[in-house]
């Protein structure tokens, strides 16, 4: 989870240089920036906590608390990362793309490892599992809402390039957070049930 936090906030430290959005409860914590004076690591920390509830009663106390060291490592490096690193240019488009493939693969690290980056994250991963609805699918549509919002604080081409980003966030996503990746004999035995359910219903059609 500590790798996934690096991941991450590298991913929204590019965004921050070159004063995209990314999608998300860290896209909300990004809005927040331009409203009230206060800082991401701050902001994003406040904005997840209403979501612990849902996770702590309707996923698992694991998932929260892994969800919680997440949100608390990314929170802590996107505000230490730039006593380390100091981009003086990078052209924003490579920023976009490569942060949001970034972000996508710290997401995946902490779904594997029953986690999430909280706020959204904690919404996709509950209706992945309960109503099999795409994470990323579900995580793009909150994305370009997000991003609409994201016109009344910054220039529209910036928005564009961070449209691009969340493409390439949610792509990573959704191509390859697949449980049964995780778990292959249970995709083994989901596989075997569906063929014998077949071989049933072939034996009953003969017989009738």
């Amino acid at each position: 989870m500590i790798s996934a936090g690096l991941f991450v906030a590298f991913g929204v430290y590019l965004f921050q240089s070159q004063d995209l959005m990314v999608g998300g409860a860290a896209g909300l914590a990004l809005l927040g920036t331009y409203a009230v004076d206060m800082d991401f690591g701050l902001l994003f920390f406040l904005i997840n906590l209403p979501f612990y509830t849902l996770a702590w009663t309707q996923i698992s106390k694991r998932f929260t608390i892994n969800t919680f060291i997440s949100v608390t490592t990314v929170s802590i490096l996107t505000e230490q990362i730039p006593a380390f690193v100091d981009i003086s240019h990078v052209n924003p488009i490579f920023a976009a793309v490569f942060g949001g493939i970034l972000i996508g693969v710290g997401m995946l690290m902490m779904f594997r490892h029953s986690s999430s980056l909280g706020g959204v994250g904690i919404m996709a991963f509950y209706l992945q599992q309960r109503f099999n609805i795409r994470a990323g699918t579900f995580q793009l549509a909150v994305d370009s809402t997000i991003l609409l919002c994201a016109l009344f604080f910054i220039a529209w081409h910036l928005v564009l390039i961070s449209i691009l980003a969340a493409f390439c966030l949610n792509m990573v996503i959704s191509l390859n957070h697949r449980p049964e990746r995780y778990f292959p004999a249970q995709e083994k035995q989901a596989k075997s049930r569906a063929e014998t359910d077949t071989l049933e219903g072939s034996d009953k059609r003969v017989t009738a």
